[in-house]
Order: C-alpha cells, then sequence, then structure tokens
C-alpha cells in the first residue's frame, strides 16, 4: 500500500511538473497542442496540460546582434571590395519567428549580403566610402520589408571594414600623399604671396607716413616762412610809420639825407673795392655834391645842437 501511495506520489509529481511552465524575462515559449500551435507564454507562470501541450520553441525577445560574413563585393567601376558587417534585429512575433521560415537568422543573413552587393554595384569605389552611412539605411529598409513575414524587425546595420584590393590601397595611398603635396606647395606658395603682400602694403604705408610727414613738414615750413614775412612786414612797417612821424618832427628831414648820404657812400665803397680793379664813378660831382650835402646837414645839425 505504501508502494502504491509513493507511486502515485511520484506521478502526482511528474505531472505538475509537466503542467507548469516558468517563462524567463524577455523570453517566449511557444506551446504546441498536438502538434498545433496552441500558445505563446509569456514571463511568469504558466500551466500547460501534460504530454500534451509541449513547448516548441523558445525565442529571445532581447535585441541580437548577428555577425554578417564577410564578402566580396563589385563596384560600378569594377573594383573588388571586402565587406564586413554587423546587423542587430529583434524578434517582435514569436509565432511568425516560429513558422514564417526555417531559419529566419540565416535568412537574414542571405539577405544582408545580397542586398549589401546589390547597394554596392550601383556604386563607384569612392562613394562607397563615402556614403556608408546611406547604404547602412538602404540594408536596413530592404531586411524590413521582407522579414516581416519572419517575425523579425531589423534595427540597424552598421558596416564594419570595407577593404579594397592591395593595389587599390597603394594607388589611394600615393594619391593621398600627392594630394597633401599638393596642399602642401598650394599652402607654401600662399604663404609666400601673403608675405609679398604685406611687405609691399607694408612699404606703401611707410610711403603714404613718409609723404605725409614730408608734406605737413612743407606745410609747417610755409606757415613758418609766412609768419615770418608777416612778422617782417609788420615790423617794417612799423619802422617806416616810425620814420614817417620821425620826419614830421624838427630835423627830420636833414636826419633822413644823412641817411641816405651814408648808404650811398658805404654801397659806392663796396662796389669799388670788388676785386683788384678801381671803379671810378664817371661823374665825381655827384659824389661832391652829395658829401657836400651831407656836410652841410652835419653842420645844420650840429648847429641845431648847439
Amino acid at each position: 500500500m505504501d508502494v502504491v501511495a509513493l507511486v502515485i506520489l511520484i506521478v502526482i509529481a511528474i505531472v505538475v511538473a509537466k503542467g507548469v511552465r516558468v517563462v524567463p524575462q524577455q523570453n517566449a515559449w511557444v506551446v504546441e497542442r498536438l502538434g498545433k500551435f496552441h500558445a505563446v507564454l509569456g514571463p511568469g507562470l504558466n500551466l500547460v496540460i501534460p504530454f500534451i501541450d509541449t513547448v516548441a520553441y523558445k525565442h529571445s525577445l532581447k535585441e541580437i546582434p548577428l555577425d554578417v560574413p564577410s564578402q566580396v563585393c563589385i563596384t560600378r567601376d569594377n573594383t573588388q571590395l571586402a565587406v564586413d558587417g554587423i546587423l542587430y534585429f529583434q524578434v517582435t512575433d514569436p509565432k511568425m519567428a516560429s513558422y514564417g521560415a526555417s531559419d529566419y537568422i540565416d535568412a537574414i543573413s542571405q539577405l544582408a549580403q545580397t542586398t549589401l552587393r546589390s547597394m554596392i554595384g550601383r556604386m563607384e569605389m569612392d562613394r562607397t566610402f563615402e556614403e556608408r552611412d546611406d547604404i547602412n539605411r538602404g540594408v536596413v529598409l530592404a531586411l524590413n520589408e521582407a522579414s516581416t513575414n519572419w517575425g523579425v524587425k531589423v534595427l540597424r546595420y552598421e558596416i564594419k571594414d570595407l577593404t579594397p584590393p592591395k593595389e587599390i590601397l597603394h594607388a589611394m595611398q600615393r594619391q593621398i600623399t600627392a594630394e597633401r603635396e599638393k596642399r602642401a606647395l598650394i599652402a607654401s606658395s600662399e604663404g609666400r604671396m601673403q608675405e609679398q603682400i604685406n611687405i609691399a602694403t607694408g612699404a606703401r604705408n611707410a610711403a603714404i607716413q613718409e609723404s605725409e610727414g614730408e608734406m605737413q613738414a612743407a606745410i609747417n615750413v610755409a606757415q613758418g616762412e609766412a609768419e615770418a614775412i608777416k612778422a617782417i612786414a609788420a615790423a617794417n612797417a612799423e619802422a617806416i610809420a616810425r620814420v614817417a612821424r620821425a620826419v614830421e618832427l624838427p630835423g627830420g628831414m636833414q636826419a633822413v639825407n644823412l641817411k641816405v648820404a651814408e648808404k650811398y657812400v658805404e654801397a659806392f665803397a663796396g662796389i669799388a673795392k670788388t676785386g683788384n680793379t678801381l671803379i671810378v664813378p664817371s661823374n665825381m660831382a655827384d659824389i661832391s655834391t652829395l658829401i657836400a650835402g651831407a656836410m652841410s646837414v652835419v653842420k645844420s645839425s650840429g648847429a641845431g645842437a648847439q
């Protein structure tokens, strides 16, 4: 009796174990009842009918990275490129992921390769390096259009490496070197040109400053000379005015005549001493008359003084 009870307890335990399913978080289990799809078990505790319901597929609902195998693609200009990429996808419909394709992972990988070859075949080699983002977006769009029947969604695709042949790499390296040398020469020539421009500009500014300085100096000299002429003219005018006032005084005219006689004699004496030649005026009476007039003026001046 005890053995029968023990057997019954064991059977009950097995039945309970078979009827209870605990699904982890971010997972989905597909249950088939007698070989036919029955339900999708979500995370947590789930009850099934033992020996009738079976868990046929288990899917992870997390984002899954898939390394796409490297392949050789031919560009529009007949250049071979070794392309290596990685894509990220997520199971969105466990039922379709179970029954939509025999192996959705392999299907996604193969479709990514064919789409990539098609897109690169429409581009020249140089553009493949420049438009990697466009290629990535194009692969994602193409995969999502086809993967809706597979119960998965491709989130993004990234090209890890684009490797051209060694000959192309060497040619690209030479091209880059030549381009850098050209830029260096252009930068050097532009530097020399700018240097010449700066020197010419500096010389022009210096000449302008010098000419402006000379012009200002000339203006200052002219203004100084003008002021001097004005001062001399004013002094002469003042002297003439004083002489005129002195002439009107008693004995003024005699003083003027005496001064004129002195100046005449001094001028004649200077002319007579020029070189080794003695100059004698043609009319000696003029000198005697002038001297006589001067003496009379002196005498009259002396008499007036007495």
